[in-house]
Parts: structure tokens; sequence; C-alpha cells
């Protein structure tokens, strides 16, 4: 099963000339077969394949249509061609991240290449990957906007999916789930009188149990009851959130869903922009808000799935208001009172403050 629900990965295509004895596409083949059978995720079937595909296209167009003529040299090659690539649509370079993915993906298939002895040495062995970005997120909605965005919801409307939407994101804030998580919830999967959610193979295909607060099992069990039974498509599937037609729902269809939730709400930040990954907003908000209200750390890497606390981190470092709250209390650059009375004066009649 995929990690991420949704629409199934697509038809396959394997890179490089089939023709070629030897050659990139029989070891390609055989290469997504052994991961297939060592059980990854059909997501990062599909990804590796795409990935290695823009390496095989690149080596192709120098000639290299066999894994026993790729050298260091060429690998050293590829890995400049990846940082310094442009996008055609924006002139934009790759993401770290994403030049990360396309070398990690190379440096997997020569070290299977050689486990398997189709090679007698790994020439990929010492490819140096880009250093990872400590990226904060961009935008962290602060608790008015988070009840800003979820008004905006018109739970009113004659289809009653708008029920269905506030149960979604009351739900994503709750639980701080990923959005590929949330879609293959199961009706089952939610124990309302215990206020707990099982998350079926998240991230790197691991359980585990998250709670959910009263407010979110409010809207599920008015959503569930009363919208749910109209969209219904026989026979029951059992997937809690249902798409129009009455089947599951996919992560693009939820994030456009969220889109236009967040611009309904027109909030000021975003007057200008459209975010990226709005249900990933949920999640940091979650986040975020939790440890600025005391929460531990440790206590937040399980509600959010992450094998490694230092991905939890990058919260201690977005949450800003205990800082400030620090900062006020510390710092001896502060306004006293007497300081305060005259500033608010010079701001009332609009005078200049001189220096000093």
């Amino acid at each position: 099963m995929s990690t991420r629900p949704g629409k199934p990965p697509g038809p396959l295509r394997y890179a490089g000339d089939a023709e070629v004895r030897g050659g990139f596409r029989a070891y390609l083949v055989e290469f997504i077969d052994w991961m297939g059978a060592m059980h990854y995720s059909p997501w990062s079937l599909k990804n590796r394949r795409i990935e290695l595909g823009y390496f095989i296209d690149w080596c192709e167009e120098r000639s290299i249509t066999r894994p026993d003529e790729v050298t260091r040299a060429l690998l050293e090659r590829y890995r400049r061609h990846v940082f310094h690539y442009r996008s055609r649509n924006n002139g934009m370079p790759l993401s770290f991240q994403t030049q990360q993915k396309r070398l990690i993906s190379v440096r997997m298939f020569f070290k299977w290449l050689t486990r398997q002895y189709h090679l007698l040495f790994n020439p990929a062995s010492e490819l140096e990957l880009p250093r990872r970005e400590q990226r904060l997120p961009r935008h962290v909605l602060n608790v008015a906007e988070i009840e800003q965005v979820i008004n905006a919801i018109d739970i009113e409307e004659p289809s009653g999916l708008g029920v269905r939407d506030r149960a979604m994101l009351e739900t994503l804030y709750s639980t701080g789930m990923r959005r590929g998580e949330i879609v293959q919830l199961r009706i089952d999967d939610v124990d309302l009188r215990e206020g707990t959610v099982f998350v079926r193979l998240g991230k790197g295909k691991k359980d585990r149990m998250v709670p959910i607060g009263e407010r979110a099992c409010a809207w599920i069990e008015k959503y569930l009851y009363t919208i749910r039974p109209n969209y219904l498509d026989e026979p029951e599937h059992g997937v809690l959130f249902l798409a129009k037609h009455g089947g599951a729902m996919d992560g693009k269809q939820l994030s456009g869903i969220v889109k236009k939730v967040i611009e309904r709400a027109a909030l000021e930040r975003f007057k200008d922009t459209h975010p990226n990954a709005a249900c990933h907003l949920f999640r940091h908000a979650c986040a975020t808000h939790m440890l600025e209200n005391g929460a531990d750390i440790r206590y937040i890497q399980a509600l959010l799935g992450h094998a490694d606390l230092s991905t939890t981190e990058v919260y201690t470092r977005v949450s800003i208001l205990k800082l400030k709250e620090v900062h006020a209390q510390t710092h001896p650059a502060r306004l006293s009172r007497t300081g305060q009375a005259l500033l608010d004066t010079l701001i009332a009649v609009d005078l200049p403050m001189e220096a000093g």
C-alpha cells in the first residue's frame, strides 16, 4: 500500500534503450522490482524510476548507454549539471531537496548494481550530496488566523460539503496529520469517544496513535451522521472523508479545498501571494501552538510522527512568542514606564525623536 493515497502511480516509464545489451533499461527494471520486493511503497518506486530516468537520459545524450561505462568523473559532471540546471518554465534552479533526491537515487542504483555483482566497483561510492538546508516554515498561522480560516468555511451550503470541509480542517489542526494521512483515514480509525486517531502507514510505513480534540470530534460526528451518507457510493468502503463523487479523496483535491478556504478567509499576509503546501500550514500551526503553550518537544515528535527529533526541533525556532517574552524581560534596552510614556506622547503629537 502506498503511503500517499489518491491517484495510483501513472503508467510505467523505464528510461534507456531496450535494445542495448547490458544497458540501463534492463537493470532499471530489475532494480525497481527489487525495491518492490523489499517493501518500498509504490510512491517511492515511482519517484526512483523518474529520478533515475533523468540521469539515464542525461547519460544517453552523451552516448553513455551502459552502467559499466559510468565513471566517477562522469558522476561528478552529473552532480554539477543538477546544481546548475534551470527550469524551462521559470528559470529557477532545483531546490537542494530535489538535488539530493536525484543524487540519492543514483547512489542507491549503483550500490545495488555493485551488490548484485553487475559491476565490479561502485563509481558512486564517493558521490557527495548537497548539504541539507535548515529551512524554517515560511508561514506559520497564529491562533486567530487559524480561527479566521476555519470560520471562513460555509457550513450552510446546500451540498453539505462545508460541514465535511470544516471537519477535515479541524482534524488537520487538532492532530497535525499529513495530507496523505488524512485522505486515507477510515471510519474505524477514529475513536470519537476516546478522542484518538489511528494513523495507518504514515511516512516510512509506520503506524501511530494520536489524540484528537473534542471540537474536531464534534465536527466529525456531525459530518459522519448527517452529510457522509448522502455521498456514500455503495458498497461501503470505509473511507471517512469522501469526495463529491462518493469515492476516496486524493491529496491534490484536499489541497485545492484548503487553498480555496484560505483565499476566502482573506488573510492579510496572503493578500499578494498564495500559500504553498496549504495542508501543511495546519500541521505547522498545530506543532507551534502546542510548543508555545508548554508542550514537551518529544510529545510533538510523537504527534507528528517524526523519526528524528532534529526534524521536530525546527518548531522550537519557529515558536517566537516565548523568545519575545524572554527578550522583553531580560534585554537591557527596554523602555521604563517613564520612557514608554514619553514615547507614547511623541507618537501622539507626531514629533521626531531626538537621537540619544
